[in-house]
C-alpha cells in the first residue's frame, strides 16, 4: 500500500485533503504538523487527523531549530524582499520540507502532499525543497488535481464524507493567514482590493501606533558571531530571544506592513504582515554591522541582498547558489559582535548607542578636530585618480 506524508494543519483544507488522498490514492496517510510558534496551532490536531483516517500523526516543536538554523542565518544576509518583506512565510518552508523528507524516509513513504494552492508561492517552495533534498519522492498537490474550488465545496465534501465541520467553517475571516514565530501574514479575500484599508481588527500581533505607549521602551541586544544572543543582558535561546523581541515590538506598534509583492508565479499579490521582532532585529543588526564590518564588505553584502532574498522567496533555500552566498555572509559575520541599545517607540526602532570590542570606528581618525593617523594631503592623489574618467569622457 502506498504511504503519503501530509503536511497537516488540522484546518478544513488539510482535513479534506487527508480524506481525499485516502480515497483517490488508496494510500495510508501519515500527517505531519510542525510547531513553529503559530498561536493558532490546534491542541486537537492529532485527534482531528485520526478522526479523518490518518494512520498516525506526528507533531514536532521546531521553534528553536526554526530560529537558530533558518531565521538567524537569513538575517545574517539582511534578507528583505523587494525592499520591504521580511520573508516570514518563505523562510519556514525549507524546514518543513526538510522534515517531510526525513519522515518520508523513516516511514518508507513514496509520496509527500501539501495543501498549498495552485496560484500561490508555497507550492513552489514546498516542492522545490522536497526535490532539492530527495528527488526520488513524488509530490501530490490536491489543489492542482481536484475539482473543489471554494470553502463551500470543502464543507460540502466534509458533510458527504462524515467529517466533522466546526461551527463557523463556512464563515472564516475574509482573508487567509499564515503564522510562525517570525511573523503572521494576511492575504486574499477583502485584501485583494488594493484600494481598501485593512480593518484594524485584522491585526493580531501588534498594537496600533495610536495605542502604543507614548514613552516607548529602551532595551539592548547583544550579538556574537553575527547572531543575537541576549536581550537586556539576559542570555536567551533563539526562540526565547525572538519571542522577547516580538513582545517588545508588539506593544510599541512595530512591524506592520501592507505591500503589493511579485509572486514567483508571475502575478502581483497584496500581502499584509506583522513582523515585530524581525523589524527590530534587522535594524539592530545593520547597526552593529556598521561598526564591525569595513565599507567594502558592507557594499559587497548589500549587492547580494536582492539575489539572496529572491532565492528564499522562490523556494531555493536548498540550491547550491544559496549555500555559496550563505558561506560568504557567514564569513562576513564572524566579527559582528557587541551590543546595541534601542528605543522602541510608536512604530519606530531608534538606535541609541553601539558598542563592540571588534569596532572599526576610531574617534580620533574620524574627528574633524584631531589629525589622527591620517594625512589630508593623501586625498589629493586619490581624487586625481578617481576623476580621470570623469575628465576624459565625451561630454
Amino acid at each position: 500500500m502506498n504511504k503519503i506524508i501530509l503536511a497537516y494543519s488540522g484546518g478544513l483544507d488539510t482535513t479534506v485533503i487527508l480524506k481525499w488522498l485516502q480515497e483517490n490514492y488508496d494510500a495510508e496517510v501519515i500527517t505531519y504538523t510542525a510547531d513553529l510558534g503559530q498561536k493558532d496551532l490546534r491542541d486537537d490536531v492529532e485527534d482531528r487527523a485520526s478522526q479523518a483516517g490518518a494512520s498516525h500523526s506526528i507533531v514536532e516543536d521546531l521553534k528553536d531549530d526554526f530560529v537558530k538554523n533558518y531565521v538567524f542565518p537569513m538575517f545574517r544576509g539582511n534578507a528583505i524582499y523587494e525592499g520591504e518583506y521580511l520573508l516570514g512565510t518563505s523562510i519556514a518552508r525549507p524546514l518543513i520540507a526538510k522534515r517531510l523528507v526525513e519522515i518520508a524516509k523513516e516511514e518508507g513513504a513514496q509520496f509527500i502532499s501539501h495543501g498549498a494552492t495552485g496560484k500561490g508561492n508555497d507550492q513552489i517552495r514546498f516542492e522545490l525543497g522536497v526535490y532539492g533534498l530527495a528527488p526520488e519522492l513524488k509530490i501530490i498537490s490536491p489543489w492542482r488535481e481536484w475539482d473543489l474550488a471554494s470553502r463551500k465545496d470543502l464543507v460540502k465534501y466534509c458533510n458527504e464524507n462524515q467529517l466533522s465541520v466546526e461551527e463557523g467553517s463556512e464563515n472564516e475571516p475574509p482573508f487567509s493567514t499564515d503564522e510562525n514565530l517570525l511573523h503572521i501574514s494576511y492575504e486574499g479575500g477583502i485584501l485583494e482590493d488594493i484600494t481598501s484599508v485593512p480593518p484594524e481588527s485584522m491585526w493580531r500581533n501588534t498594537k496600533s501606533i495610536d495605542d502604543a505607549t507614548d514613552s516607548g521602551e529602551e532595551f539592548s541586544i547583544e550579538f556574537e558571531n553575527g547572531d543575537p544572543i541576549a536581550v537586556n543582558d539576559e542570555k536567551l535561546s533563539p526562540a526565547e530571544l525572538l519571542t522577547k523581541l516580538n513582545d517588545i515590538g508588539s506593544r510599541n506598534g512595530i512591524g506592520r506592513l501592507d505591500i503589493v509583492e511579485s509572486r514567483s508565479t508571475g502575478m502581483k499579490s497584496r500581502g499584509c504582515y506583522e513582523t515585530p521582532g524581525g523589524s527590530i532585529l534587522l535594524k539592530a543588526r545593520r547597526s552593529i554591522e556598521s561598526i564591525c564590518m569595513d565599507g567594502e564588505s558592507i557594499k559587497t553584502k548589500d549587492e547580494l541582498i536582492s539575489k539572496y532574498s529572491g532565492l528564499i522567496y522562490d523556494g531555493l533555500w536548498w540550491a547550491p547558489e544559496r549555500f555559496a552566498i550563505q558561506s560568504l555572509v557567514d564569513n562576513f559575520s564572524k566579527n559582528v559582535q557587541g551590543q546595541i541599545k534601542i528605543l522602541a517607540k510608536k512604530g519606530n526602532v531608534i538606535i541609541l548607542s553601539r558598542r563592540s570590542d571588534k569596532s572599526l570606528y576610531k574617534a580620533d581618525l574620524a574627528s574633524f578636530d584631531e589629525k589622527g593617523d591620517f594625512d589630508q594631503k593623501d586625498a589629493e592623489g586619490y581624487i586625481k585618480i578617481k576623476s580621470l574618467r570623469l575628465k576624459n569622457r565625451d561630454n
